[in-house]
């Protein structure tokens, strides 16, 4: 069922993972030169460790095309917590309460997790 269409949305979706890998990185120690939420949000806490790890690990194996459904529906599962839990108490809509790139997040993965990893990954779901 995965098409050679598929592989492009995996790699530019593990492409953009890294961006918000390296602001979770950035909080965790210490949120140097951040400012706005992310200055405000407590990173050391165990969920948030969680969050990054999924958030690496998903990316990479989403990048590789290896164990993609399971890698894609655990990080779809932790952007809808992100989403949730950061940003739903703010507002109903997503261009209300700034949520609009996890559900994005969370919708991609959530594809690819049902997609698989297109025609060219290291296993041939």
């Amino acid at each position: 069922m995965a098409t050679a269409a598929t592989t492009p949305d995996r790699l530019v979706l593990a492409d953009l993972v890294p961006g918000s890998l390296a602001r979770d990185a950035a909080l965790i120690v210490g949120g140097a030169g951040l400012t706005g939420l992310a200055a405000q949000v407590s990173i050391h806490t165990p969920l948030m460790l969680a969050a990054g790890i999924i958030e690496f690990v998903g990316g990479v194996l989403i990048l590789l095309g290896l164990f993609t459904h399971i890698a894609g529906f655990v990080a779809s599962g932790e952007m809808a917590v992100a989403y949730f839990m950061m940003h739903a108490g703010k507002g109903f809509f997503p261009i209300q309460n700034g949520g609009e790139l996890a559900v994005v997040y969370c919708f991609l993965f959530l594809f690819i997790a049902c997609r698989g990893a297109g025609k060219f990954a290291v296993d041939k779901s």
